[in-house]
């Protein structure tokens, strides 16, 4: 697959989750909801409608795909996904935890309204990313719905996501060996992306052989999304990653580049891309869009 090709279809799933989340995130309130608070509504757009790669709901969409699943369950479980990852950047961006004033170029929500409102953004997220993949609109039985709930609660929860920010903050008093580094980034930064390509098997009915290797397969682009991220945040400037650079390294964060080398970490990606295919080999042309992406993660340079 050619760049411009992948990059199209990254930026047709892009279109398609943004007028999901847009639908889902209207003034409306939903049957058992008693009102939708404006200023809450607008915070949490904000946060949300906000220019983003959507790579996260490309990866439900595309391990979906690999299995002749649901593109529409694909997609409201890509936007539930998405409502996380949200989340966790807002509260990630907050005073106690990053103290970041950009996100993706614009101000970040505690900046653009207040604390109290970015965390009720976050907190709303979270339960409605839940909300969705519940609801009856997204064309799933209750056993994949209960399967993808779970599976989802892990990734983002005390054992996944939450819990390598917690790592993450740790880090700043006490920088972690290699194994902990690791660990924290498995966690923060790969878990969701893990979740992401596991989603589609559960999705599309595949059995436990299939969802075992799309779960290697985004543990693997997980590290090479956070190894090149740590890259990026030596490498580039804030106006082209749209948020500040350069704080790991003022703030004493250990990352796998700071203990082998800018060198050591593009021979690791490689390594990671090399893993990737192998893992995929078995779907042939099939997968040639997830191995793309795979390629994509090792190579962006925002």
């Amino acid at each position: 697959m050619s760049d411009a090709e992948f990059s199209t279809r990254l930026s047709n799933a892009r279109q398609d989750v943004e007028a999901c989340l847009d639908g889902l995130l209207g003034p409306e309130p939903l049957p058992g909801e008693t009102a939708r608070p404006d200023a809450l509504m607008a915070a949490i757009r904000h946060g949300v409608l906000n220019g983003g790669k959507r790579f996260r709901p490309f990866l439900v969409i595309e391990s979906t795909r690999l299995f002749d699943g649901s593109d529409k369950a694909a997609q409201r479980v890509g936007a539930a996904l998405e409502c996380i990852h949200c989340y966790s950047l807002i509260h990630d961006d907050l005073p106690a935890m990053d103290d970041d004033d950009l996100r993706r170029g614009r101000p970040t929500v505690h900046k653009a309204f207040d604390e109290a409102a970015a965390i009720l953004a976050g907190d709303s997220l979270l339960t409605l990313a839940f909300d969705i993949i519940a609801d009856d609109a997204t064309p799933l039985d209750a056993t994949a719905r209960l399967t993808l709930i779970s599976t989802l609660a892990r990734a983002a929860g005390l054992g996944g996501m939450a819990g390598g920010q917690a790592l993450d903050l740790a880090a700043e008093k006490t920088p972690p060996d290699e194994g902990g580094i690791v660990t924290l980034q498995a966690m923060k930064t790969g878990a969701l992306i893990r979740f992401a390509c596991e989603a589609g098997p559960i999705i599309a009915g595949a059995g436990n052989e299939e969802r075992a290797r799309l779960s290697r397969f985004g543990a693997v682009i997980g590290l090479a999304f956070q190894l090149a991220d740590d890259l990026l945040d030596l490498r580039a400037d804030a106006e082209t990653m749209g948020k500040a650079t350069g704080k790991d390294a003022g703030r004493g964060k250990g990352t796998l580049v700071s203990l082998h080398g800018e060198a050591w970490a593009e021979r690791r990606l490689s390594d990671l891309v090399s893993e990737a295919e192998t893992l995929l080999a078995p779907f042939a042309g099939r997968a040639e869009t997830l191995i793309a992406a795979a390629r994509f993660v090792a190579s962006r340079d925002s």
